[in-house]
């Protein structure tokens, strides 16, 4: 479990292939601290660290991961947001992020707001009932307020802050993004599915 603030990026050094799998070597300011084992979210994906070397650690997606993620597009010297799993003796600053990315997104545009962004995405239709005005995202697994909520977009406000420390900064129009929707949603919808059956 993770919260959606995220403690550093990293950058993709090394992509390899084997099988229906891709492993990646990600450099980060954090690589160093983490475990064999480890649950780590990498842009919004939870993956298990495998390798510690060093300032880089080495992580696998399998088949069913690189379908429904953007990480079949990582190449090296793609930057990744890095989250270690919550503790639970902390504050939950964001909001519940499983690290189970939902859907893919496309960024529809990107505007500077004398300060600010403001980045509008566009989601699969049938994920609509999952997002709501004023509602939790994550993108890139970032804990984000959706608002100027459609059928098929939403639209989200970053400060300079998280500009600056994440891979928001990278993101520009016909990008590929990881979204994962709230999962207090999910699980209200799933019961409102089985009553009506």
């Amino acid at each position: 479990m993770f919260t959606g603030i995220i403690e550093s990026t990293g950058i993709v050094r090394e992509v390899v292939s084997g099988g229906s799998n891709k492993t990646f070597w990600i450099e980060s300011p954090l690589s160093g601290e983490l475990k064999t084992d480890q649950s780590v979210s990498h842009s919004g994906v939870c993956l298990t660290v495998e390798e510690v070397r060093g300032n880089s650690h080495r992580v696998t997606a399998i088949e069913e991961t690189l379908k429904k993620t953007n990480l079949q597009s990582w190449k090296p010297g793609f930057i990744v947001n890095i989250e270690r799993c919550l503790a639970l003796n902390g504050r939950l600053d964001g909001h519940f992020v499983q690290g189970h990315v939902d859907a893919t997104g496309i960024c529809l545009k990107r505007t500077e707001k004398n300060g600010s962004w403001e980045f509008e995405f566009e989601f699969p239709r049938k994920m609509a009932e999952l997002v709501i005005e004023k509602g939790s995202v994550a993108v890139n697994g970032i804990s984000l307020t959706a608002f100027n909520v459609k059928k098929k977009s939403f639209a989200v406000a970053i400060i300079p802050y998280t500009f600056e420390h994440t891979n928001i900064k990278a993101v520009n129009t016909g990008d590929e993004v990881n979204l994962e929707f709230d999962i207090m949603g999910k699980y209200l919808l799933r019961s409102l599915s089985l009553k009506e059956k």
